[in-house]
C-alpha cells in the first residue's frame, strides 16, 4: 500500500474518531479531559488533511500547519490527561512559547537552511515529550486497581519514544543528509511511519473512551454508594462494608464496635429554621463526626438525622471514648444558618459484634442503646450489655 492511501486512511480514521469523542462529550460534558482530548484529535485531523493538500499549498504554509497542529494536538492530550487526573494545568504561556519556537525554527529550516530531517527532528520533539509526559501523568492509582489507565500510559509512552526516534529511521532510509527519495528503503519507512500513526490514533481514541467508561463507572458507584446530601455512606453501602469487616473481625475473634447515633431535637430544627438548615446541620454534624474518626473507621447515614459508624480493631473502651469526644464536640460546636447559631446535641448507643453474632444483630441493638440514651435525657452515650460490661472495668478506673 503506497503512503497517499495510508495518508487518506489516517485522515479517515482520525476524523472518525474525533467524532466518537465528540459524540460521548456532547452527552457527558462533565467527564474531565474529553474535551480536550477531543480537541487533541481534531489537530490531528487537520494535520492528516494537510499532509493530503500538500501539494496545493506553498511549503511554508503546509510546514506551518503540520507542525503547528501536530504540537498543539500532543499539548491538548497532556492537558487532557491532567485535567482527568485532577492536576492543575501548565501555564498557556509556556505552550504559546514552545510551539511557536518549533513551528518559527520549522520555517527556517524550510526557507533560509532547507533541510527535511532538522523538521523531522522538530515535530517529533514537542510532540514525543508531551506524550511522554502524559504517560507519566496517567501511570497512577495502581496496576491492579486501574489497568485502563496504565493500558493508555503505555501506548502514550511507547508512541513518544518513537515519536523521539522517528528521525533515525529516516536516517538509516535516506540516500543522503537531508534527502527524502520516494523509492526504495526510504518510502517503506514512510509507510511504516504512517502505519505506526494510524494504530497509535485507534489505540489512543480507544484508550480515551476506555478512560470516559472508567470515570462514568465510577461515578454510577459514587451515587450508589454514598449519601448525596452529606457525602458519607447511604445505608446499604454501610451495611455492606459492615457485613465485610465482621467477617474479617469473626476470622481472629475480634469485636467489631457499632455506633448508632441520632440529633436530638432534629424536627425542631426543621420547623424553627426550615429545611434548608436542616441539611447544613446534617452536612455539619457529619463534618465534626469525621474529625474524630481514623481513616479505617466508616461512618453512614441510615436516614434522615441517623447515622452509624463502626470502628475496626477498638474495642468498647475505644469506642466509648470515640462516642464521648465526638458527643462533646458537637454540643461545642453548633451549627449556623445565617448570623444564627444552632445548639445541637447528638445520642448515640454502642454495640459489640462478636464472635458469631451478625451486623444486622449489633446494629439492633446499638439502635436500642441510643433509644436508651434518648430516654435518659438526650446527649448521651448508652452501650448495650456485652459492650457495658467490656467497657466497665474501665469506667470504675476512670472513677477512682
Amino acid at each position: 500500500m503506497h503512503s497517499p492511501t495510508l495518508t487518506i486512511l489516517a485522515a479517515l480514521l482520525t476524523a472518525l474518531v474525533t467524532a466518537v469523542l465528540y459524540a460521548v462529550w456532547h452527552f457527558n460534558k462533565n467527564i474531565p479531559g474529553l474535551r480536550l482530548w477531543m480537541l487533541s484529535f481534531l489537530c490531528s485531523s487537520i494535520f492528516t488533511v494537510s499532509l493530503l493538500a500538500r501539494s496545493w499549498l506553498p511549503e511554508v504554509v503546509g510546514v506551518v500547519i503540520s507542525q503547528g497542529f501536530v504540537a498543539l494536538g500532543a499539548y491538548l492530550c497532556l492537558l487532557a490527561g491532567r485535567t482527568y487526573m485532577g492536576r492543575r494545568p501548565f501555564s498557556h504561556l509556556y505552550a504559546v512559547v514552545g510551539i511557536g519556537a518549533l513551528v518559527a525554527l520549522s520555517v527556517v529550516f524550510t526557507v533560509v537552511y532547507p533541510h527535511l530531517g532538522m523538521r523531522f527532528v522538530l515535530a517529533g520533539l514537542g510532540a514525543g515529550v508531551c506524550y511522554l509526559l502524559t504517560a507519566r501523568t496517567l501511570a497512577a492509582g495502581g496496576m491492579h486497581r486501574l489497568p485502563a489507565r496504565y493500558l493508555l500510559a503505555g501506548v502514550l509512552g511507547l508512541h513518544g519514544l518513537f515519536l523521539l526516534l522517528r528521525p533515525a529511521l529516516f536516517t538509516l532510509g535516506s540516500a543522503g543528509p537531508g534527502v527524502l527519495p520516494g523509492a526504495g528503503p526510504m518510502a517503506l519507512v514512510s509507510q511504516f511511519v504512517v502505519l505506526e500513526a494510524i494504530v497509535a490514533a485507534v489505540l489512543l481514541g480507544f484508550g480515551a473512551l476506555i478512560l470516559a467508561n472508567e470515570f462514568i463507572t465510577s461515578e454510577l458507584r459514587h451515587l450508589a454508594e454514598v449519601d448525596p446530601l452529606t457525602s458519607v455512606f447511604n445505608r446499604r453501602a454501610f451495611f455492606t462494608l459492615l457485613d465485610k469487616a465482621v467477617s474479617g473481625a469473626q476470622r481472629t475473634h475480634t469485636p467489631v464496635p457499632v455506633l448508632v447515633l441520632d440529633l436530638d431535637h432534629f424536627k425542631t430544627i426543621n420547623d424553627t429554621w426550615g429545611h434548608r438548615a436542616g441539611d447544613d446541620v446534617l452536612r455539619h454534624f457529619v463534618a465534626l463526626g469525621l474529625r474524630c474518626l481514623r481513616k479505617e473507621d466508616v461512618m453512614g447515614r441510615l436516614g434522615g438525622e441517623e447515622f452509624a459508624i463502626f470502628l475496626p480493631n477498638a474495642g468498647a473502651e475505644g469506642a466509648r471514648a470515640v462516642a464521648e469526644r465526638l458527643r462533646l464536640l458537637v454540643e461545642s460546636h453548633p451549627a449556623t444558618a445565617g448570623v444564627q447559631s444552632i445548639p445541637l446535641t447528638v445520642s448515640i448507643g454502642i454495640a459489640l459484634c462478636g464472635p458469631g453474632d451478625s451486623a444486622g444483630a449489633a446494629l439492633q441493638r446499638a439502635d436500642e442503646a441510643m433509644y436508651l440514651a434518648k430516654q435518659r435525657g438526650r446527649n448521651r452515650v448508652e452501650m448495650s450489655g456485652p459492650a457495658a460490661a467490656a467497657a466497665a472495668p474501665a469506667v470504675v478506673a476512670t472513677a477512682a
